[in-house]
């Protein structure tokens, strides 16, 4: 063993290729499982990867699985790009982003596990209902600023915003989804486009300088959130062509078609926003989410005769509950909106949906963030307020899991101490939010509860152990890291179901760090690793000993 390696070294070299041939085609994937998702059945396919509905077996929920295409997975290229699309996203908590739950790989399978989003996409959308009227077209466009807010914030460009990549749920709620050209800016070397090119985004909808191939920033988002809205609003993109090349030279040269021209019924505050996302200089158009969200509010004046509302501002003395309430009734309304299939009536204009869209514009912010702008109203000024109690054990957690801050996550075993599978859950949240923001001495203390106070053979305990052995790892006592693995090992079937991710961690530190691991359990923590992170035991599966 190499005392030099880092902590936490990479993963091991992936196995023989020659497994590979087991899940060729989508057939073949079909009722089989991976690590701990069962497949059921296929539901389309991307670029890069085909998707499947899949059942993450531990926790009982079903997942959307992106599948790397076997040709893809030659290339340790596009390996890597694959694996930074899971960690782009996954950085990204926001109402408004399908979230992302594990990156793995299985044999020579690699994968993602992602929020499993029902309803369709916008590009379905549009071609079942021709174009949008200003009502649902406005809530839309509010919730995805909002992502892309949240995005930019994280340094996070997306590359290809388009129709398809919006998905809208049946109660309403717009998510963005394949960050799969994602790439992290930096504000002092900004990322250029690879020698792919145009490949890396869809033409119909690149801005003018990711077709140059100049450095992009959240701009180059906000240009193609605009030609999006542009077909949101007239049924197709501003420029076609039968070449993407030809379509790439108008997106350089020309000026989109007036929208107010092709829309009078629109107003003009509004067709001035799509104009300005539009704009060829990346300086002229609105600087990221953030903006657009600030451009909807300004052109609301309310007794101006224009017909846009004044936004709604909860008052901070609203509670948690009643903004949750608040934003299901937008978003029930968008969907009632969204349901109807006459493309020859309008879509529905009322001043209560109009109402019901200016308070969703801000608390779809407020629930999506963990770092609230004051600016767009968050649940109060006061980042340390009492989170209230939402009178079901299930809505607190959903609250918490939305919100995604300490407070939150406290709330569910504070309201619900008797609720023991949230409670534990919850808190499992809490230990994992200390450990990523480097809090270190807040974590050890909840790893050393979990430990202390539960039984030797439950999860918690396990998973406090192992939580123990990661912080005694960063904090560089390894010996106390060895004691804690001879406690860990004889429980660890306990382990890997609850937290795949720490029990790799504590493997691969163990492979390459621990002086008394046996061939036995060399062998076991290998074959676990290459199987997949969320892999479960057989039981009497304890080759090795401690």
């Amino acid at each position: 063993m190499n005392g030099n390696s880092p902590p936490f070294p990479d993963p091991p070299p992936r196995p023989d290729m020659a497994d590979r041939t087991i899940f060729d085609g989508s057939e073949a994937l079909v009722g089989r499982t991976l690590g701990d998702y069962r497949v059921l059945r296929k539901l389309g396919r991307g670029a890069m990867a085909e998707v499947y509905l899949a059942e993450q077996v531990s926790l009982e929920r079903r997942v959307a699985l992106k599948i790397l295409d076997t040709d893809v997975a030659k290339s340790q290229r596009d390996i890597e790009r694959f694996i930074r699309e899971a960690r782009a996203a996954a950085r990204l908590a926001h109402a408004n982003i399908v979230q992302v739950y594990e990156v793995g790989e299985h044999g020579s399978i690699h994968y993602i596990a992602q929020e499993y989003v029902e309803g369709e996409n916008l590009g379905q959308l549009i071609k079942r209902v021709g174009q949008l009227d200003a009502v649902p077209f406005v809530q839309i466009l509010g919730q995805v600023a909002s992502a892309l807010m949240r995005a930019g914030d994280a340094g996070i460009v997306h590359r290809d915003i388009k129709p398809e990549n919006l998905l809208l749920t049946p109660l309403g709620e717009v998510k963005v989804a394949d960050f799969g050209l994602a790439r992290v800016f930096e504000e002092t070397s900004q990322p250029r486009l690879t020698e792919d090119g145009m490949t890396m985004g869809s033409p119909l909808y690149m801005s003018p300088e990711q077709i140059e191939g100049k450095p992009l920033d959240t701009r180059s988002d906000i240009y193609s959130l605009g030609v999006t809205c542009f077909q949101l609003l007239t049924g197709r993109p501003p420029f076609e062509a039968d070449t993407s090349m030809n379509v790439a030279l108008q997106h350089l040269r020309d000026n989109p078609p007036s929208l107010e021209g092709l829309r009078p019924d629109l107003q003009p505050d509004l067709c001035q926003i799509i104009q300005r996302m539009l704009a060829k200089n990346p300086k002229d158009r609105f600087s990221g989410g953030r903006g657009v969200l600030q451009a909807l509010e300004q052109c609301s004046p309310g007794s101006s005769g224009k017909g846009f509302p004044p936004a709604l501002a909860p008052s901070p003395e609203l509670s948690s509950e009643a903004l949750l309430e608040f934003r299901q009734a937008a978003t029930q309304q968008l969907s009632a909106v969204m349901a109807r299939e006459d493309k020859t009536r309008p879509l529905l204009k009322t001043p209560l949906l109009w109402a019901s869209i200016a308070g969703a514009l801000l608390l779809g912010v407020t629930l999506g963030l963990p770092d609230r702008d004051p600016y767009l109203l968050a649940v109060a000024e006061d980042p340390q307020t009492e989170i209230r109690n939402m009178g079901r054990v299930e809505s607190q957690y959903e609250l918490a899991r939305r919100l995604g801050t300490e407070e939150a996550w406290k709330s569910v075993p504070l309201y619900f101490p008797g609720a023991l599978q949230y409670r534990k859950r919850a808190e499992k949240e809490l230990a994992e939010l200390y450990l990523t923001k480097d809090r270190r001495n807040e974590a050890l203390k909840l790893f050393g509860q979990f430990v202390s106070r539960n039984p030797t053979d439950s999860q918690l305990h396990v998973y406090g152990l192992a939580g123990q052995y990661v912080m005694m790892v960063l904090d560089g006592e390894q010996q106390s890291a060895f004691q804690i693995f001879e406690r860990l090992w004889p429980r660890r079937e306990k382990l890997a179901p609850f937290s795949p991710e720490i029990t790799r961690r504590v493997y691969r530190h163990a492979l390459d760090h621990h002086p008394d691991i046996t061939p036995a359990m060399r062998t076991e923590m290998n074959r676990w690793l290459k199987r997949g992170r969320g892999a479960r035991y057989k039981s009497g599966d304890r080759s090795g000993g401690s």
